[in-house]
């Protein structure tokens, strides 16, 4: 009975002294419930009812071009660590060769329509009297311009789409921070906040980003660091780079990530308000400029041309300037104005 004592004591001595072991224990991805501290090797994941795995599918569009010009593609195509970094950061599941594939294609369609171009317009122009030089000058340009441009078009579409990830990461990072510096302050483990994150679709791209890092740690078994880490090489946007980052530093350096998100809330919030103060300002500039340019000017110009017609008797040619003032030049600005207005909102 004593002996049999002796081994319990023993064994809760060693349960107590094991709970201080904190040896490399940033390195191990924490659970949400308690005793499931433990390492997991390859397990079960259950998705949600109803949903299926997402593979990677080529739109018709890329299959027809990764037949037509797959090979020549593949020949060109020697590295290139800025398209590759573009597709990842806007998340394109699509490869580096077969994207160029699609971009060669569109430059040889588009070759094909300004060459026929190219062959047409003279014709069309010379018939309607306007001229064969200048329809054969047209045509050339379309059939120089038109490949070039669709090829730099479709190449540089991923950095485009990276981008607008990046604004719109920006845009919604304060709230995000608030999200998670609120989940912080109740203990909840990083791993948890971010996988509580991937489900709130209010949050946008950020969404995006939090759903890669909980796959890396669920479904690949990668620890939550590490999958930060990767989270930041392939985020878009530099202000979540930095948090991310910082989440990195701050936990191997042993500090305490708590007071870190309440900071990064803080300063987030602060850099919100002074660009929304910064787009208020330039909003009431633009509004300004409105009253100006688009309601002030056009009536001065109108009366002084009509003013001019009645002294200079040049009446024809003044009330083809209004029609063009009245038509054309006035609803185009107020489209552009409108459409700057509206952008800008968007933001």
């Amino acid at each position: 009975m004593v002996k049999r004592r002796c081994l319990v004591l023993a064994h809760e001595t060693v349960d107590a002294f094991s709970k201080f072991d904190n040896k490399d224990a940033h390195l191990k991805t924490k659970r949400s419930r308690k005793y499931e501290d433990v390492e997991r090797g390859p397990h079960i994941i259950r998705l949600k009812k109803g949903s299926v795995p997402d593979y990677i599918n080529l739109t018709p569009f890329q299959e027809f071009s990764w037949g037509l010009m797959g090979n020549y593609a593949k020949l060109k195509y020697k590295g290139d660590e800025e398209l590759e970094s573009s597709l990842l950061k806007a998340h394109m599941p699509i490869r580096p060769e077969e994207h160029m594939a699609v971009a060669y294609t569109m430059a040889v369609i588009l070759a094909i329509v300004g060459i026929i171009m190219a062959i047409v317009l003279p014709i069309v122009f010379s018939m309607l009297g306007l001229g064969l030089l200048l329809g054969a000058l047209i045509g050339v340009g379309a059939a120089v311009g038109l490949p070039v441009m669709g090829f730099m078009g479709v190449k540089g579409s991923p950095g485009g789409k990276a981008k607008a990830r990046g604004r719109d990461i920006d845009k919604r990072i304060s709230g995000v921070m608030s999200f998670i510096s609120a989940m912080a302050s109740a203990n909840v483990p990083v791993d948890v906040i971010f996988k509580e994150l991937s489900k709130q679709e209010v949050y946008g791209e950020i969404q995006n980003e939090a759903e890669w890092i909980t796959r890396d740690t669920e479904l690949l078994g990668i620890d939550i660091l590490t999958a930060v880490r990767r989270g930041a090489l392939r985020s878009p946007s530099t202000k979540f780079q930095d948090f991310l980052q910082g989440v990195v530093t701050t936990t191997t350096s042993g500090g305490q990530l708590k007071p870190y998100f309440i900071m990064k809330s803080e300063q987030f919030e602060k850099e919100n308000k002074l660009m929304m103060k910064q787009t208020m300002e330039t909003m009431a500039m633009l509004a300004e400029s409105f009253v100006t340019v688009v309601v002030a000017f056009p009536l001065f110009l109108v009366v002084i041309l009509a003013i001019m017609a009645i002294i200079g008797g040049t009446a024809q040619s003044t009330t083809n300037i209004l029609f063009m003032v009245i038509g054309l030049m006035i609803p185009m600005s107020q489209f552009g104005f409108i459409f700057v207005v509206w952008s800008m909102s968007q933001e």
